[in-house]
């Protein structure tokens, strides 16, 4: 890729991104603009470091950067920041590593589901194979350690370290899962903890870590992080079944059709006529099944009223995440991350 290409390629992604990360944020209310100038300041680490990187990994790297997505942990952790008081530069940092980190799982994942495509563009994987696929998640992994080491705390580090190591568990454990239609609330709920939860729980305490004086708030803040990741995964759930696939970016019903049975599922499941759950089988075992099969399914979910349930399972993870960081201290970011929980609640994509 030329010089004048890639720059341009990195200037779309710096707009769309930036553009992006102000749609994630507005569950945040009033921090919004004073939160602004550290997205820009995230951004700008992330698009340094990859143009340090080797000309493949800055073309595959501002691709996937430029695809978006919602920012939510970044953005978290940088509202956590603020509700502290922090005035350094380590949330920036931990924020970079943090968002990189999530993306090397979706560019991992895609190779793992055979996707081809994500957030409505071709994933990675379809683009340049699933061998440099790999191994660009690994460089990104890498990477957003050697961004956290760049600060002199071990204790941040260790935060992440260990969400690392949770979302491969995580993986290992849904691999295991995969093609299943007898897999229990609890055995999802740990996957949900795994893969998505606990980068959550990293994201909103490493501010925590900066300052021995805020000890007391890590725990509070790893429950918010893990009941929002929580909340956002099951809304997650429900917007595969639920949404368009313009909205989705993907076509619906993606995680079925990828061996996942999800939350809906699950709770529906036993209560489907068995022609039913025989085509809930088909489609995880990756049977080909007519057009109309998504709409019929979706409207067994709502007739079992397991959309329902789900819904209301996610909102009790809204609350518990709001009333964890109670303790903070009284402010309008405090305010702000206790009301985003519950804004998730109202996700359309």
């Amino acid at each position: 890729m030329s010089e004048r290409a890639l720059a341009q390629v990195q200037e779309s992604s710096l707009s769309r991104l930036i553009g992006t990360l102000t749609g994630s944020l507005s569950a945040l209310g009033e921090v919004v603009q004073e939160v602004r100038p550290r997205l820009d300041m995230v951004e700008d680490l992330i698009q340094r470091h990859l143009a340090a990187s080797s000309p493949a990994i800055q073309e595959a790297g501002a691709y996937v950067f430029e695809a978006g997505g919602k920012r939510l942990r970044p953005a978290v952790l940088l509202a956590v920041a603020r509700a502290l008081g922090y005035e350094g530069t380590n949330d920036v940092r931990y924020a970079a590593a943090v968002e990189i980190v999530h993306t090397a799982t979706l560019v991992h994942d895609d190779v793992i589901d055979h996707a081809s495509v994500r957030r409505g563009r071709v994933t990675p994987n379809s683009r340049w194979g699933n061998q440099f696929a790999v191994l660009l998640g690994d460089w990104l992994y890498t990477r957003a350690m050697e961004i956290a080491l760049e600060d002199d705390h071990i204790l941040p580090l260790r935060v992440l370290s260990r969400a690392t190591t949770a979302l491969t568990e995580g993986e290992i454990l849904a691999l295991g899962l995969q093609g299943r239609s007898d897999i229990t609330i609890e055995q999802y709920q740990q996957v949900c903890e795994l893969k998505t939860a606990e980068l959550f729980a990293a994201a909103a305490s490493i501010p925590a870590c900066f300052d021995q004086a805020h000890a007391r708030f890590r725990e509070p803040l790893q429950t918010y992080g893990r009941h929002l990741g929580l909340c956002f995964q099951i809304i997650d759930d429900l917007l595969d079944v639920t949404a368009s696939e313009k909205r989705l970016g993907k076509p619906v019903f993606s995680d079925l059709r990828e061996g996942r049975l999800t939350l809906p599922f699950i709770l529906a499941l036993p209560r489907l006529s068995p022609q039913e759950r025989e085509t809930v089988e088909a489609v995880l075992a990756g049977r080909e099944v007519d057009d109309a099969t998504p709409h019929r399914l979706r409207k067994a979910l709502g007739r079992e009223g397991a959309l329902d349930a789900a819904r209301r399972i996610a909102h009790d993870h809204a609350e518990q995440a709001a009333a964890a960081i109670s303790i903070l201290p009284a402010s309008a970011t405090r305010q702000a991350l206790q009301g985003a929980p519950l804004a998730l609640l109202d996700r359309q994509f």
